[in-house]
Order: C-alpha cells, then sequence, then structure tokens
C-alpha cells in the first residue's frame, strides 16, 4: 500500500494538517518544518492525490512560467531553477516561450481564466502594466526589467548600477577606451536602455569621455550579433581596449572575432559579459561577468506565488518590488 499522509507525519514528527499544509504549498509553515516533512516525502517516496487536493483546495496544483526565449542559456537555467522551486511545494510548471512578441504575450495573459492553473510566473519584454493587468484575477509575478511598479509581485536586479559595476571594473584595470556591444533601439528593450545607462555612468565616473561611436547596436543578445558588433568595433580607427557586452551570449561572440583576428584577450582587449551562464565558466578564456543570484530570484519568484494562493493576510498586501543581488565574477577574459 503507497504511504499516505498519516505515514509521513509519524516519519517527520509532526501532524497531518501540517504535512497537508506543506503539500498544498501553504507559507505558515517554518523553514525547518517544511524541509523535515519534505525529507519524509522523499524518503518514503510519498505522491499527493492530485485530484483530491484540487478538489479541497480549488487549486490544480499546477503552474506557468512565461520567459522570452528558451534557447537563451540565462531563460533556461532559470526556468530549472524555478522548476525545482516549485517540486518542494510539489506543484507542475508549464513552460511557454513568447519569444518577446506582443502578440503572443497578450494572448498568454487573456487565456489565464481559461487554463487549469493556479498562477503565472512571467519575463514580458512587450507588455506593459496595463495589458498585464488584463490576467484578472489569476495571481502573477513578473521577473525582468519590462514592467515596474506594475500590477504585479516583481523581482528583478539593478541592472542599471550592475552595468555600471562591470564598467568600473574595466576601468580600474587602467583600460581607457571602453565599447559596450548591446545597445537596441526600439522602445520595449528596457534591458538595453538600463545597461547602456550604467554604462555611460560608470564611463563618466571614471573621468573617460563619452563617445557614442564606442557603443555598437544588436538586434538580438545571441552570440552572432556579439561577433558582427565586435568586428564593427575592431574596424575603427582607434581600437577599444576594452568591451563591456550586455549578456554574455555577445560577450563570446565578441571574443570568438577578436582571436580570429589576432586579438588577444584580455592583453589587447579585455571583454566582459552580464548573466554569469555556465558557457562562460568554460571558454577560453574563461568570461568575466556579472552574476545575478538567479537561484535566490526563482525562489522569491515561486514564494511570491505561494503567498498570492495562500489563504494568509499576505495574499492580500499590495504588488512589491524586490531587488535581488548580484556579484561581479572576474575571470580570465579581464583578469588574464
Amino acid at each position: 500500500m503507497p504511504p499516505g499522509l498519516k505515514d509521513v507525519a509519524a516519519r517527520a514528527g509532526v501532524s497531518i494538517k501540517t504535512v497537508s499544509n506543506v503539500v498544498n504549498g501553504y507559507t505558515h509553515v517554518s523553514a525547518g518544518t517544511r524541509a523535515r516533512v519534505q525529507a519524509a516525502i522523499d524518503a518514503l517516496g510519498y505522491i499527493p492525490n492530485a485530484a483530491a487536493r484540487q478538489l479541497r483546495t480549488r487549486r490544480s496544483g499546477v503552474i506557468a512560467l512565461a520567459v522570452p526565449e528558451l534557447q537563451s542559456p540565462y531563460f533556461a537555467e532559470m526556468a530549472g531553477l524555478i522548476v525545482q522551486a516549485a517540486e518542494r511545494r510539489s506543484w507542475t510548471v508549464l513552460i511557454d516561450q513568447t519569444d518577446g512578441q506582443a502578440e503572443r504575450e497578450r494572448n498568454l495573459v487573456a487565456g489565464l481564466r481559461r487554463h487549469a492553473i493556479d498562477g503565472l510566473i512571467f519575463s514580458p519584454l512587450a507588455l506593459a502594466g496595463e495589458e498585464l493587468a488584463r490576467g484578472g484575477d489569476t495571481p502573477m509575478v513578473l521577473l525582468g526589467e519590462r514592467v515596474w511598479h506594475g500590477p504585479a509581485d516583481h523581482v528583478a536586479i539593478d541592472n542599471t548600477e550592475a552595468a555600471a559595476d562591470a564598467t568600473r571594473h574595466l576601468c580600474g584595470l587602467g583600460r581607457r577606451s571602453v565599447a559596450a556591444i548591446g545597445a537596441q533601439d526600439f522602445a520595449s528593450a528596457v534591458t538595453a536602455h538600463q545597461r547602456l545607462a550604467g554604462y555611460r555612468a560608470a564611463i563618466e565616473e571614471a573621468g573617460l569621455t563619452w563617445d557614442p561611436r564606442l557603443v555598437a547596436r544588436v538586434e538580438r543578445f545571441h552570440r552572432a550579433d556579439g561577433a558582427a558588433a565586435m568586428a564593427a568595433l575592431l574596424q575603427r580607427p582607434r581600437r577599444p581596449d576594452a568591451v563591456f557586452c550586455f549578456n554574455d551570449l555577445l560577450a563570446l561572440g565578441a571574443i570568438r572575432t577578436l582571436l580570429e583576428q589576432g586579438v588577444r584577450v584580455p592583453e589587447d582587449v579585455a571583454v566582459i559579459g552580464f548573466d554569469d551562464i555556465e558557457d562562460g565558466r568554460f571558454s577560453t578564456p574563461t568570461l568575466s561577468t556579472v552574476a545575478p543570484d538567479t537561484a535566490r530570484i526563482a525562489r522569491l519568484a515561486v514564494d511570491l506565488l505561494a503567498e498570492r494562493l495562500g489563504d494568509g493576510p499576505a495574499a492580500l498586501n499590495p504588488p512589491r518590488e524586490v531587488r535581488v543581488a548580484h556579484r561581479l565574477v572576474v575571470r580570465e577574459s579581464t583578469a588574464g
């Protein structure tokens, strides 16, 4: 006979009600108790009865995650971390890719009422606050930089300050011609706008002359875009001696171009990226980068969603803005 709530409660030394609270994702359980119950669930191989839970709680135990593109290592890693955090609450995660297209994002939000999901974790690129509010009563947590002070809880890092930190690192190495790769002109490119602002602030803070000719624009944050942008920068009469790339994929593409053209990294040109994806830890040279605390972003997103799904007073709180820390990771592409 498969183990039940009673068996889990006996092994964990708690009440059946406490086990039920953990299984159903209620937040008013201490971290220590939750960990003890989860350990008992794992040891016994207990599988919650989804149908019974849905009838009892009027919840499906299913949430959705929508990101712009899964081929991006950053979003793929984030999706994996969110799935792990959701598993601790016995939630299933449905994952959707929007490609950052306004119509797909609108369809996603408009269809929330019709789908059997309890809540949504969403990284929008095209929609603003007013359109996001059309999701009705379905709880939502927003990621990324597109929407601040919107209709839902929001978890993000300080992109501008993080970009400034990356640029300060290059200036601190004595580099005097610091370029940037990743600027974008369209209005919805909030990430690019914020990182450009941080780059410019650090350039001026270091007493360097702001030169818009050192800023390379890209269509997307992909390796090929970084490679092409670096090639264009190398055509300038005065070659840059350092480059801040707005994500790691752009940086990896830039490094490829530099090495192909016989430019040494970091001796001739230092390169730093943003996101701390796994590829950068194994590239040649290894990539210096800005590392957002992605694990904390994922945990907070799931925890905030759980609060909105709970019966306690936290479910009625106004939308919250939560800033998550970042750190500078110095590797071979700047330090040699």
